[in-house]
C-alpha cells in the first residue's frame, strides 16, 4: 500500500515526507475529537477543548531525529495535561515537560514516574495499573505494559524496574475511545480489550516492543479500528529496530488495510 506522506531516505528508513506546523488553533475548543501524531510516541488529543499531550517530545531529545517537532514548547498555548506512559526520554522527555509548565497543571504518569516528576519541580500524578482518571471531558485509564528492558541493564541497575512502572492509555472521549497500548511486548490482556475506534499502534519489530508479527495479530484483534502508526520514522538511527518500521510494510499485512494511517507530523486527524 502506498502513501503520499512516507517515503524511504537515503540510509533506507521510512520517514515522514515533511511536517504539518500545529499553531494556537489546534489547541482551541472544537466541535468533535481530534488528534495529532507529535513524532516519535507522542500525540496531542483536542477533545472538543480539552487539551491532552502523551508522550510529547518536542525538543531536547540526545539523538539525532530526522524532522522538527511540528510545534516548540513555547508556542505550545495550554494544555490540561501531560500523560507519560514510561521513563524512557523518547517518552518522558524532562526538556519538554519542563518548558510547558507553565500551561501544564498535570503530568499523569505510572506511580514511580510522577514521583520522579515530581522530584524535579513538576506536578506529577501517580496512578496504578487499571486506575481511571478524568481529565476535563476524557477519562483515562492505564491499561498493562512490560517494557521493564532496563533491569538487564548497569546503567539502570541503580533499583528494580517493575512492569507497572510501564503503561499504556485507554482515553474515552465524547467522540470515540482511543487505545495507545504503550512500549510492551504483546500480553494477553492486549487480545482482550473492547474495540476502540483508533489504536495508536507502535509496530516495531524489537523484543522489548510489540514486534512486527505482535503488531499484526493486535491490529487483526481490532479488525474494525483504525491504526496510527507511532514510533516510527523520527530517530536518525537506521540500525535500531525499535525506531524503524514502515506503515507501508504494516498495511500490507494487516486486514482492512486502509485503515492504517500515517499522518504527517502535526497533521490533524478527525476521531
Amino acid at each position: 500500500m502506498e502513501f503520499s506522506t512516507v517515503c524511504t531516505n537515503d540510509k533506507g528508513q521510512a520517514v515522514p515526507t515533511g511536517v504539518d506546523e500545529l499553531d494556537a488553533q489546534a489547541f482551541e475548543p472544537q466541535d468533535g475529537t481530534t488528534i495529532s501524531w507529535l513524532g516519535g510516541a507522542g500525540f496531542l488529543l483536542n477533545a472538543r477543548g480539552t487539551c491532552i499531550m502523551v508522550d510529547p517530545v518536542l525538543e531536547g531529545f540526545d539523538m539525532s531525529v530526522v524532522f522538527e517537532a511540528p510545534i516548540a514548547p513555547a508556542d505550545v498555548p495550554r494544555l490540561d495535561a501531560i500523560l507519560i506512559t514510561h521513563i524512557d526520554n523518547d517518552h518522558f522527555s524532562r526538556p519538554t515537560c519542563h518548558d510547558v509548565a507553565g500551561v501544564c497543571p498535570a503530568y499523569h504518569a505510572p506511580r514511580y514516574v510522577a514521583s520522579v516528576a515530581s522530584d524535579e519541580g513538576l506536578p506529577g500524578v501517580g496512578h496504578d495499573i487499571g486506575e481511571s482518571f478524568t481529565v476535563g471531558n476524557v477519562t483515562a485509564r492505564l491499561t498493562p505494559a512490560w517494557h521493564n528492558w532496563q533491569n538487564g541493564s548497569k546503567k539502570w541497575g541503580y533499583r528494580t524496574w517493575e512492569r507497572e512502572d510501564y503503561c499504556g492509555y485507554w482515553l474515552d472521549t465524547p467522540d470515540g475511545a482511543i487505545w495507545l497500548p504503550g512500549d510492551s511486548k504483546l500480553l494477553p490482556e492486549h487480545l482482550e480489550m473492547p474495540e476502540p475506534d483508533l489504536i495508536m499502534l507502535d509496530f516495531s519489530d524489537n523484543e522489548w516492543h510489540i514486534t512486527f508479527d505482535g503488531a499484526v495479530k493486535l491490529a487483526n484483534a481490532y479488525p474494525n479500528a483504525r491504526l496510527l502508526c507511532i514510533h516510527w520514522g523520527t530517530v536518525d538511527a537506521p540500525d535500531w529496530s525499535t525506531f524503524n518500521g514502515d506503515p507501508r510494510v504494516l498495511a500490507d499485512h494487516v486486514a482492512n488495510p486502509e485503515r492504517v494511517l500515517a499522518p504527517l507530523p502535526g497533521e490533524i486527524v478527525t476521531l
